[in-house]
């Protein structure tokens, strides 16, 4: 049995807390100022103990891991905190507000041998994991760029901006489909509703190989959009999040460079040749579709218990966060474009 600790039982805890009573190998505590939100929980889960004291939680010998649903800003403090008890610690994202503070979490769980997991949900989506491997398998060709919308009319924060709010799922997609870390950020946006806490933000990473990645967020916007598309020299494919029947779709189009004359084997170097458009099938694959927050509430568990890295673990964290880092000094400097730190 594994002991966990949840605190925070606000918008997204609720869903966590779901999951993980659901494993079979695990007891949980839930913990959360706010007594009406207990109660709740209590009432839907009678089994899962509850109590408002964060501390409690931490000198409690018992508790093998804490799960940190909080505020972002909070998320460092309560993270560290945990660590220092000697608990595992899965924290939703960010991981911190900053690299400073997401490398002392890393370092803290490596002195302590602890388990430091991010909640990068979309890395257990079976749409993004499938859309990995017809990129592993070069079923797309090289991949020139990626664009993705995540948009929508609400829920409008005020701790935290747009990017730092809806980026990182499509960051952290975008970091496990291409292997690759951006080498150049750029980011340009507006505050319309909140001065200081831009609603409306555009993202572009460069990456070393040459592939491009732009990102649009927004909670200004007339429809619920979850799109990514990436655009590559063989087929195109459109992920759509929303979409209940069709989260891929393959398409068989692109330009192909070809000889006038056909007899060229190498049509690059003569700088002769004609740019045919291909158009063909379009393909809506099978998606066998499982809860992501499920499979990742179970791997945190897993990891617990084998001493294996997640998939979302600190270093991914950490990587994340220092993107979002480097465009939001893009971002307060009208966009200029800043070279993306080392990892330390």
């Amino acid at each position: 049995m594994i002991k966990i600790a949840h605190i925070g039982a606000g918008y997204w805890g609720p869903n966590l807390i779901r999951n993980f009573q659901q494993l079979s190998d695990v007891e949980m505590t839930v913990c959360d100022l706010r007594e009406d939100r207990l109660k709740k929980i209590s009432s839907q889960y009678p089994k899962i103990k509850t109590t408002t004291s964060s501390e409690e939680i931490f000198n409690n010998k018992d508790i093998d891991a804490i799960v940190i649903a909080l505020p972002a800003a909070m998320h460092f403090e309560y993270a560290k905190a945990a660590l220092l008890a000697g608990k595992h610690v899965m924290v939703e994202k960010p991981l911190a507000m900053n690299t400073d503070e997401a490398q002392e979490l890393i370092k803290i769980a490596e002195a302590k041998d602890k388990i430091i997991m991010v909640g990068h949900t979309f890395l257990y989506n079976s749409a993004v994991r499938k859309i990995k491997k017809y990129i592993q398998n070069d079923e797309l060709g090289e991949i020139y760029y990626i664009f993705s919308q995540r948009v929508n009319l609400g829920k409008v924060r005020g701790d935290v901006n747009a990017l730092w709010n809806l980026a990182p799922h499509d960051i952290s997609i975008v970091l496990y489909w291409l292997d690759e870390s951006p080498s150049v950020i750029s980011a340009k946006g507006v505050d319309c509703i909140q001065p200081g806490i831009e609603d409306v933000v555009f993202l572009s990473m460069d990456f070393p190989s040459g592939k491009l990645a732009h990102i649009h967020v927004s909670w200004l916007h007339p429809h619920k959009t979850r799109n990514m598309v990436i655009v590559g020299s063989k087929k195109m494919l459109v992920y759509d999040d929303v979409s209940a029947d069709a989260k891929i779709t393959i398409y068989d189009k692109g330009i192909d460079k070809k000889s006038p004359r056909g007899e060229l084997p190498d049509i690059e170097s003569f700088g002769n040749f004609q740019l045919m458009q291909r158009s063909g099938d379009v393909l809506i694959p099978k998606v066998d579709f499982k809860e992501p927050l499920a499979l990742e509430c179970a791997e945190f568990i897993e990891s617990i218990k084998s001493g294996r890295q997640p998939l979302s673990n600190g270093k991914n964290g950490y990587d994340v966060v220092n993107i979002l880092q480097q465009a939001d000094a893009s971002l307060k400097n009208m966009g200029r474009p800043v070279e993306l730190c080392s990892d330390k």
